[in-house]
């Protein structure tokens, strides 16, 4: 079948999916340098064995995608893999490991047609649930094994036979697994080299579980991992549930922070409630699951909390407390202490004081929801006047503060500098009273300009990163990283967040964009899908969704959502929807027409933004891009045009893997030293993903321009 002029053939194939593990420890250990080099290596020998064992490369992002016509030459080629990686390793002087993934099954070979290819597409694409079983088998080989579904594995095996090459291979069988997105269980199976000690179970040990069924964690989990759900409200008073929403909430940042468990978020565990409550360590697939209840009457509290062991649905701990609503904070360090000490964690107390129980109502309906501009307001003035009644109380001005940098994003530019001060008034208060407050740390990495002060803004990520704290802070890491160029980071971060708050509508968009930043649009294409399903009424993943389905080139789903869009309000988004009618339709006049648009906005406000720089020179037009840049303004200009928004003028763009147009131009280090990315690459030495990518040298490019003057970000704020 032909798909957007494209040629699409379903056969069966074998699907190779391999990618290094704790790859960004590497540059912890050698440095930027040598695992650059290291890294370069690797591609060139896995590029070299591809050749030997009639292998062909589809994709390569944080690992490989390819595809081989048969399983024995795909189980040949991972053997050879695997003892090459063992090579590197002893030639740096630090391991380095991969996980496989093997399978064989129907795909979908999609051909781009060549003018696609000419604009960066693959020459090839492969579709289908084969691909999918293949990325969660290899997602099960954490520790460097290879390992194979039984289809890939029966046929690999009987094929070895007679082989000489194959004679020392070593083979077993590991049981059934329910694999994410895989309907029924799916047998997994493995295969080792000789002298690779990773095989898991001789085959005869193996062979007794064969028809245990287990999750795709492969058993019970190495550490704890704890979902607290929302504790039922007693109290007469059905409005008084968001005080034992809030409760639980605190329960969950005070463990986070001083236990360094691993906590799923609580917008994802508070979905669980009623009767759901019993389908939560199931869904949520954690170890351990605390509950409670709590009953307020007047000045006077009681909290009763049990900890049960999932698997085997043991109490491992309970008890109830009776206090004045002033211990309130002693209580929830009770919990937390008591928790820690079941699970043989080490908490740490970092709230004792006591306060009122009005203003602690204040603070606890202050938590925001929606995070829509129109909310930020009237939980502003609620914290107002709860710092103003206590002026110790730390976890409010925190929250005060964060509040305050995210209405900054949606308020005039103008405004900004006024609301700056404000929040840097909040920020060294919520740190003089908590000097690890993660929210306020966050808040003024929020703050800052969109750039020019990256390395302000690194500082505060880094000091963010080595601090204990919840997913509704650490989520922003990975988009902090993104920012830098450091996309492969960012999806690593952005993705163990996501893990602890799968069902959190943010959390969930976090990990979208970052996928779709590495390259990974299929992985990201069904989390925007859901979201917006959850919360049709959210602009950033339609925007996303929307651009995701033009890069898989399903231009049915495009023309659907185009027409969606025509009565959407898209805000900071609408210059997007003009890109994709493009990307469709990319015919002269349609790209004249949105040149035309870039020129009109630059006429308007004398400014360009790096979102639509990267647009397009995606869409072709790389010399106009550059010449309009020399002369514009990269921030916003005072006009009624200033774009809004978390990602307003926010470099993100460029660093896009499936638009490497603006970056493969010898241009673009010249355009990052304007932003100040290029003072903070050479200050660190955390280079971004295309140092090791661009057709030519990039380090070497950016210390010719470290002189050029960063460019002011408008209005100071």
């Amino acid at each position: 079948m032909n798909v957007g002029g494209a040629i699409s053939t379903p056969v069966i194939r074998t699907l190779l999916l391999c990618d290094l593990v704790a790859s960004t420890e590497l540059v912890e250990r050698l440095g930027d340098a040598r695992a650059a080099e290291l890294l370069a290596r690797h591609d060139r020998a896995a590029r070299d064995l591809l050749v030997d064992f009639d292998g062909r490369e589809i994709d390569k992002s944080d690992g490989f995608l390819l595809l081989f016509e048969r399983p024995i030459e795909a189980v040949r080629f991972a053997v050879a893999y695997q003892a090459k990686l063992d090579e590197l390793g002893t030639a740096y002087g630090s391991p380095v490991v991969a996980r496989v993934g093997i399978h064989v099954g129907e795909v979908v070979l999609r051909q781009n047609a060549p003018e696609d290819v000419a604009r960066g597409a693959k020459p090839l694409e492969v579709e289908g649930l084969a691909k999918a079983a293949a990325a969660r088998v290899m997602s099960l080989a954490g520790d460097g094994r290879i390992l194979l579904t039984r289809s890939a594995y029966d046929l690999a095996r009987r094929a070895a036979v007679g082989i000489d090459a194959c004679a020392g291979f070593r083979w077993a069988e590991h049981g059934r697994y329910r694999l994410a997105g895989i309907e029924g269980p799916v047998e997994v199976c493995q295969v080792a080299g000789p002298g690779d000690a990773k095989l898991t179970a001789p085959e005869s040990a193996t062979k007794a579980r064969r028809e245990k069924e287990t999750d795709a964690s492969g058993g019970a989990c190495a550490e704890p991992v704890l979902a607290v759900l929302a504790f039922e409200n007693l109290s007469a008073d059905p409005e008084m549930g968001f005080f034992s929403d809030g409760v639980s909430e605190d329960i969950i940042q005070r463990l986070t922070r001083g236990a360094r468990l691993k906590v799923i978020a609580p917008a994802t565990s508070f979905q669980f409630r009623g009767e759901r409550k019993a389908e939560a360590a199931g869904v949520l697939r954690c170890t351990h699951v605390l509950d409670g209840s709590i009953r307020r009457a007047g000045s006077r509290v009681r909290v009763s909390a049990h900890l049960t062991e999932a698997k085997t649905n043991t109490m491992l701990w309970s008890d109830r407390y009776d206090r004045s609503l002033e211990d309130i904070f002693a209580v929830q360090d009770d919990i937390t202490e008591s928790i820690a000490k079941a699970l043989d964690q080490a908490f740490l107390r970092f709230s004792q004081r006591k306060v009122d129980p009005a203003v602690y109502d204040l603070y606890l309906q202050a938590s925001p929801k929606t995070y829509s501009p129109d909310e930020f307001r009237p939980l502003i003035a609620l914290l107002e006047v709860a710092t103003e009644r206590a002026p110790d109380f730390a976890e409010a001005w925190g929250r005060l503060v964060y509040l305050r940098s995210w209405l900054h994003f949606y308020i005039p530019f103008a405004e900004r500098p006024a609301n700056a001060e404000r929040m840097a008034h909040d920020a060294a208060r919520a740190l003089a009273l908590d000097p690890e407050g993660s929210t306020a740390r966050m808040a003024q990495a929020l703050a800052l300009p969109a750039f020019g002060r990256f390395i302000e803004f690194y500082a505060l990520i880094e000091r963010m990163r080595a601090s204990p704290g919840n997913s509704d802070t650490r989520r922003y890491l990975g988009w902090g990283l993104r920012a830098m160029g450091r996309v492969r980071e960012s999806l690593v971060e952005t993705e163990r967040c996501y893990q602890l708050d799968p069902l959190s509508l943010m959390s969930a968009n976090m990990v979208g964009l970052a996928r779709m930043a590495a390259g990974r649009v299929d992985e990201a294409v069904h989390v925007f899908a859901d979201v917006i399903e959850r919360a049709p009424g959210m602009t950033f993943p339609f925007s996303s969704l929307l651009r995701a389905y033009a890069f898989q080139q399903d231009w049915d789903a495009v023309d659907r959502m185009l027409a969606l869009a025509e009565k959407r309000e898209m805000h900071e988004f609408r210059e997007g929807i003009s890109f994709i009618r493009a990307k469709r339709d990319p015919s002269p006049q349609r790209i004249a027409a949105w040149w035309r648009e870039v020129e009109d906005f630059v006429g308007k406000t004398g400014s360009i933004d790096a979102g639509r720089l990267a647009y397009s020179a995606h869409l072709g037009l790389v010399n106009e891009a550059y010449q309009v840049a020399e002369t514009a303004v990269l921030g916003p200009t005072g006009t009624p045009y200033d774009i809004m928004g978390p990602d307003g003028y926010r470099p993100t763009l460029i660093f896009q893997a499936r638009m490497p147009e603006l970056r493969n131009d010898p241009r673009f280090p010249r355009l990052c030293a304007r932003l100040g990315l290029v003072e903070l690459w050479l200050a660190t030495g955390k280079w971004p993903d295309c140092a090791d990518e661009v057709p030519y040298d990039f380090r070497a490019a950016c210390a010719e321009v470290r002189d050029i003057p960063k460019e002011k970000f408008g209005f100071g704020a």
